[in-house]
């Protein structure tokens, strides 16, 4: 333990994003989010800070250091991205006291309260506008948005659970099949049977023989992979889709794949799903998560009250 007290925080970094992938079973995207955040720490430290010499009145200055901090574009951080450092350097505080090594207490570390920015959500009458504007015709990428537009609003599943999906994962007949979401963890999915019959419909106008189950039509690339992955549709891509047919659709509010997210969870609780029920679809680790949602829906009773009742004369 000696030597680790005087070990550099830079090279304890690479044990904790090891710790994160394989002990937490955090994906290299999260842990790498993680191993910006601490380095930003360093930059602001020094990089051969010695993990002992984080304390309090360090963790204060960087505090005011990350309020005042300026990207290269001028830009400041937001109070939430403030956090994130803040929870990636709690996280790493923690892994330093599982092995014994001396450093400050990781609970020392308050974070401010940040005010969640109030949910987007489209009610079904808005999805139906978006679909309404999807070209009526048999074209592939016609049928792929579609597909993708009920798809999202039947599932409830991320952008990046959508595009990493291939043919053989859904089963149209039984409407279910299993994702593999945040934190490697397993759920299952159920989808209408309006969003089966599109994606079924998609699926047999396809001559393809490539896996992924959604495919890019602007990457025609003369690639004889077998796998499709280099015509796999991208998350921006799927942005993209989903920004374009709600302009078209003439919907002012900003949507993108997690408003269909949100909206698919919003529908569940307005016609009286039970919040424990939907954190389950939503796969969300925390009930916590999964409550920003009643906030959408207490507003909707409060509409209900106020239309159905009256005062007395």
């Amino acid at each position: 333990t000696t030597y680790n007290i005087l070990m550099d925080m830079s090279e304890l970094i690479e044990d904790f994003m090891e710790y994160l992938q394989i002990e937490r079973g955090r994906s290299i995207k999260t842990s790498e989010a993680y191993r910006h955040y601490l380095e930003r720490f360093l930059e602001f430290a020094g990089f051969d800070l010695k993990v002992d010499n984080i304390r309090p009145e360090l963790v204060r200055k960087y505090r005011l250091w990350l309020n005042r901090y300026q990207t290269d574009r001028g830009d400041t951080l937001s109070l939430i991205t403030q956090n994130y450092h803040l929870i990636a350097l709690r996280g790493f505080l923690d892994y330093l006291s599982k092995r014994d090594i001396e450093s400050m207490a990781p609970n020392k570390i308050e974070l401010p309260r940040v005010h969640r920015k109030q949910v987007t959500f489209l009610y079904s009458d808005e999805v139906q506008r978006m679909l309404d504007v999807v070209p009526n015709d048999d074209s592939l990428p016609a049928l792929r948005d579609r597909a993708i537009l009920e798809l999202l609003f039947s599932s409830g599943l991320r952008v990046s659970e959508l595009v990493g999906l291939n043919k053989d994962h859904v089963n149209m007949q039984r409407r279910e099949f299993t994702v593999r979401g945040k934190g490697q963890k397993d759920r299952p999915v159920f989808i209408s049977k309006r969003a089966a019959e599109r994606v079924q419909d998609y699926l047999s106008a396809r001559t393809d023989s490539l896996q992924p189950l959604f495919l890019s039509y602007s990457r025609n690339s003369g690639t004889t992979s077998t796998s499709g992955d280099y015509r796999r549709l991208s998350q921006r891509s799927i942005q993209r889709i989903i920004e374009k047919y709600a302009k078209l659709a003439g919907i002012t509010k900003h949507v993108s794949p997690h408003t269909m997210r949100h909206s698919f969870a919003t529908d569940l609780l307005m016609n009286g799903a039970d919040i424990r029920s939907v954190q389950s679809m939503l796969g969300h680790s925390s009930i916590a998560t999964t409550q920003v949602y009643t906030h959408v829906t207490d507003q909707h009773l409060k509409d209900i009250y106020e239309q159905f009742h009256t005062d007395t004369e």
